[in-house]
């Protein structure tokens, strides 16, 4: 897969491949409908497009990056759909079978300004602004038994993005994780991060990790006690030996 990405465009690094790694592992369906949310250069678009989703959109805030995505699906001889937006807005009202994200996850000091250009990667004073948005909308665009699959690192809070999404409905797992030393941002931020208690241990490390959730679909019941209910022909038999 070749990935290019053009002047101010978001360069996929470790995090990325992670994500793609995790959308290559997934089983899809020739008719799933995916949607890579904040997508950069549309590397983990691409790869769900190569997969044989039968539709993939790619959303992200900066126009320059919608452009982007759909050139390096072109190149890849892909077919994406690349939009311009927030989050889910360019989408209201529509459902897919996987939902993957790479949102801004690196906590920002107060004195860094939300509209300096870094938002591919600055995310709040604990680095949730986009993750728990992301997060609350996605019970209205995720499908019956429909996956999603995003990337974060430890110090942004693993296990309270796993509540977050039992919280809203899905089941949560850890399907990869990678540790390491903090990277260039990251490391720049060690005294904020670590006068905040983000950075636990005696290393300043993180642990970045790819979150599954899983929407299932529940069985129906047949009232108040959640049992099946009985077939058309046991239903008739119960009858019958009543009378």
């Amino acid at each position: 897969m070749k990935i290019f990405t053009l002047p101010g465009v978001f360069q996929p690094r470790s995090d990325t491949w992670m994500l793609v790694d995790a959308v290559r592992a997934t089983t899809l369906s020739p008719r799933a409908r995916v949607l890579d949310l904040c997508t950069g250069s549309g590397a983990v678009a691409v790869a769900a497009a190569l997969r044989g989703a039968r539709s993939v959109t790619a959303i992200d805030v900066h126009r320059r990056s919608a452009w982007t995505a759909r050139m390096n699906a072109r190149v890849n001889g892909a077919r994406v759909r690349g939009l311009h937006g927030d989050l889910f807005a360019p989408v209201a009202g529509e459902r897919f079978d996987l939902i993957t994200a790479n949102p801004p996850y690196v906590p920002a000091p107060p004195e860094i300004a939300p509209e300096r250009g870094d938002r591919a990667w600055n995310a709040g004073h604990d680095g949730r602004a986009v993750i728990d948005r992301l997060i609350e909308e996605l019970p209205a665009h995720l499908r019956s038994d429909g996956v999603v699959l995003l990337v974060q690192s430890s110090v942004t809070g693993t296990a309270e993005t796993l509540d977050r999404l039992r919280d809203a409905g899905l089941e949560p797992d850890i399907v990869l994780r990678r540790r390491g030393p903090l990277g260039p941002i990251l490391a720049s931020r060690a005294g904020y991060l670590a006068g905040r208690g983000l950075l636990p241990g005696a290393l300043p490390e993180e642990e970045v990790v790819v979150i599954r959730g899983t929407r299932r679909t529940r069985a129906r019941s047949s009232g108040r006690d959640g049992r099946t209910p009985p077939s058309a022909s046991a239903a008739e038999a119960a009858r019958t030996r009543v009378a």
